[in-house]
């Protein structure tokens, strides 16, 4: 696997799993009672965006490591994945 390859992979892979993680935890302005004149009702109180944002990338490394795993430990091959119309 070249290296422009498994950057495109990690960048993937970090998006998906950002957005599989920003819900957790986030509570609205409208459930706290607080929400600030002018805003969404909502809107997240404290998005904790730089705990979700390291969150991402751990769990996206260790995911990233073991695609990585699998397509240079020939476990599957990138020539294997048929993309297109099935015949």
């Amino acid at each position: 696997m070249s290296y422009v390859l498994a950057a495109a992979l990690y960048f993937v892979i970090w998006w998906m799993v950002l957005f599989a993680i920003l819900p957790f935890g986030v509570k609205s302005q409208f459930e706290t009672g607080e929400v600030v004149p002018g805003s969404e009702g909502a809107a997240p109180q404290r998005p904790m965006l730089w705990r979700k944002a390291l969150a991402t990338t751990l769990v996206a490394i260790a995911i990233w490591a073991v695609v990585c795993l699998f397509v240079t430990g020939k476990v599957i091959s990138l020539d294997a994945i048929h993309i297109g119309p099935m015949h």
